[in-house]
């Protein structure tokens, strides 16, 4: 159903497709080697509506959902491409769109990776991506399978988080927070938080203190993403020394704590640059 448009491949190894879908439209994925196994980073939507002021994507907006057979044939063709040499893989919905405005077929591509007669990927190597679509947070907690939760944090108060994420205006972060304060332990340890260090917004002392304080008791992951610069944001990358300091004070506070390293940033196939790129 998806046919490959173009490849553009990083130097550190990264492979960006554009994929054309059966329409004529355009969606992303992304092939990210590493030691032991590889990534694959899939398309839920084509472009996005929560217009995340730090990501390319969100300045697309939405123009359709994609059907759980686009989803699964993304999977289905990153395998044909580098399976040979890479059986072992992830799969991370962290590609365009969000996957829980997509919440039916989202699941039944899930479903699908993850049965028997699909893939017979264990759920540990399913992840879904969230803005913090808080209904939608909600019913994924009753369903039977849960996948690793990865939730787009970035901003640590209302204030900030408004400004840089519109959808927190209708979904605030204590209400994030509720949600995953009361998941049973065994689901709590699959979510992750995601933060983007944005200079002068996202990166201070302070800001890491705060999350250390929304977290306190949980059995979650923070992972610290350097932001993804490009023309079309008006924002900065922190400075290094600035992520270190965040993450050892996210460390001393008891938080399971990582910092991203950036792949496929020079073909615009790292976090946040996906929009359809052409060449």
């Amino acid at each position: 159903m998806s046919t490959v448009h173009n490849r553009f491949i990083s130097s550190d190894g990264t492979v960006r497709y554009l994929l054309r879908l059966h329409d004529g439209e355009f969606a992303e994925a992304v092939h990210i080697p590493r030691d032991d196994r590889v990534t694959f980073c899939v398309s839920s939507q084509v472009g996005c509506a929560l217009g995340c002021v730090f990501c390319l994507t969100g300045q697309l907006g939405l123009t359709r959902d994609l059907s759980a057979e686009e989803i699964i044939s993304q999977v289905r063709l990153l395998i044909e491409e580098v399976a040979p040499t890479h059986p072992r893989y992830s799969i991370v919905m962290m590609g365009m769109g969000e996957p829980l405005a997509n919440y039916e077929n989202v699941l039944q591509a899930i479903r699908f990776f993850h049965d028997d007669q699909g893939l017979k990927l264990p759920m540990s190597r399913i992840t879904i991506s969230t803005a913090g679509l808080v209904p939608a947070m909600k019913r994924l907690a009753t369903e039977p399978l849960f996948p690793n939760l990865s939730i787009s944090l970035t901003g640590v108060t209302n204030k900030v988080r408004d400004w840089l994420m519109p959808v927190n205006r209708k979904y605030p972060i204590e209400e994030i927070m509720d949600i995953v304060r009361h998941l049973p332990p065994q689901r709590q340890k699959r979510v992750m938080f995601e933060c983007v260090m944005i200079q002068d917004l996202t990166d201070s002392e302070a800001d890491a203190a705060e999350l250390s304080r929304l977290l306190r008791g949980m059995r979650v992951k923070v992972n610290l993403i350097p932001l993804n610069s490009a023309a079309e944001i008006p924002f900065e990358r922190a400075d290094d020394s600035r992520i270190l300091r965040f993450h050892e004070i996210l460390l001393r506070n008891g938080v399971a704590t990582f910092i991203r390293k950036n792949r496929g940033n020079d073909v615009s196939g790292a976090c946040g640059q996906l929009k359809k790129t052409i060449s």
